[in-house]
């Protein structure tokens, strides 16, 4: 497990590596579990399929638990989704019941491996209430919150606060997310892994084949979205600012995105953007398989221009990915875009679909900019957003709940 650490000090840096050699050197041995709702699809699980590998090669007895349920359990979760990022609905009475029958019965499921485990990450709404189940619970459980909840539906969060206070304390993302808790809160931004599949160098030939592959016009720039198709993400906004730069300068746009085992809306949202896109030669809508991540990587490459136009994020690891791989990200002006996105410097903040295009014009317009652009962004990522600098505020957050020393790393 040395080598997977050595491969990181090739790319993050021997000092970073180190450095996180020293902080789990007090951890070792101690048994951490992340518990989430999916394996496959979405940020969450591309993280936790990356930090705990990283995790026992330092040493930590690290595992991932997946809670399941029925049809009406993922139904109510998305309902908490959407209300906690601002929408004025939640989940009926009924789906409030299978969601809480569904934590406990997860909850016995579950207890051999959590009972006695010294720090329990539960990650979002939807194991949110197993903590009840566990009073004679050994360690300490950490809820990680990665959804932007600035603006949530007030009785949604209010039911869900009933769960998340008992909590030993909360991550966020970003200081505007955090709700008032009775316990320490963390800020510790998502990362991506620059030696996954989705984020390694690949060759230029495999990079150029997604052209014939998906039927792509070398010679016409390409506009890429990546991102699971929810309305959040604003696919039909992408559309349209796409057909507005178009009328002024020649272009291609791929939407390319799945589903996540958690989401039941994705196939209507999917429908919606198909019928938008319509018979549009110049617009590819694609539904990729959730271990296609070379061919992510190699979309992403061959892009000219990423966007990612979301009208609410949690943060938007893709936003990242695609700055690692050198490319100005036009991103909407909400929520962890913001965190990563610095306007006219690694991309462009936008709030309209004419917004975007102008920004899309521009870009085009000036290859010394988009070049320049798409140079910085990759170094922002490399400072800040690569797994390594996560695991070294996760490691730093647990030694300080051990210790009690929570006031030092209250921002890990």
């Amino acid at each position: 497990m040395s080598d997977l650490l050595d491969s990181y000090a090739l790319v993050a840096g021997e000092t970073e590596v180190s450095h996180l050699r020293q902080l789990a050197r007090r951890l070792e041995g101690l048994k951490v579990v992340h518990v989430n709702s999916t394996r496959v699809g979405g940020g969450v699980a591309e993280i936790l399929q990356k930090m705990v590998p990283l995790m026992k090669a330092l040493g930590i007895e690290a595992s991932w638990e997946v809670v399941t349920g029925p049809p009406d359990f993922y139904r109510c979760t998305k309902g908490f989704h959407n209300a906690l990022q601002g929408m004025s609905t939640g989940p009926s009475e009924a789906l409030l019941q299978v969601y809480e029958e569904t934590n406990a019965e997860e909850a016995e499921k579950l207890r051999p491996f959590l009972e006695d485990a010294d720090f329990v990450f539960i990650h979002d709404p939807q194991p949110a209430a197993l903590l009840q189940h566990f009073p004679q619970r050994k360690g300490k459980w950490i809820w990680r919150c990665h959804i932007d909840v600035s603006r949530p539906y007030r009785p949604v969060w209010k039911y869900l606060r009933r769960f998340v206070s008992s909590y030993d304390a909360s991550i966020f993302s970003l200081p505007d997310f955090a709700q008032p808790l009775p316990h320490p809160q963390f800020l510790v931004p998502p990362s991506i892994d620059p030696l996954s599949e989705k984020n390694m160098e690949l060759p230029e030939e495999e990079v150029q084949s997604v052209y014939s592959r998906f039927d792509l016009d070398p010679h016409l720039p390409l506009v890429l979205q990546v991102s699971r198709y929810d309305r959040f993400k604003d696919p039909l906004g992408v559309i349209a600012a796409c057909r507005l730069a178009r009328e002024l300068t020649p272009l291609q746009l791929v939407l390319a995105g799945g589903g996540a085992t958690d989401d039941p809306e994705g196939e209507a949202v999917l429908q919606e953007v198909r019928d938008a896109a319509a018979d549009d030669p110049g617009i590819r809508v694609l539904v990729l398989p959730s271990d296609a991540h070379r061919t992510i990587n190699a979309l992403q490459r061959a892009a000219d221009i990423v966007m990612q136009k979301s009208t609410r994020e949690g943060f938007g690891l893709t936003v990242s990915e695609a700055m690692w791989k050198g490319k100005p990200v036009i991103g909407g002006d909400t929520g962890g875009i913001k965190l990563q996105v610095v306007d006219h410097f690694t991309g462009f903040l936008v709030r309209t679909p004419e917004g975007a295009a102008l920004r899309i014009r521009y870009l085009l317009h000036r290859r010394d900019k988009l070049e320049a652009m798409g140079r910085r962004a990759r170094e922002f990522v490399g400072r800040n957003f690569l797994i390594t600098r996560h695991l070294r505020e996760y490691l730093s957050l647990m030694l300080g709940l051990l210790t009690g020393d929570q006031d030092r790393i209250m921002v890990a």
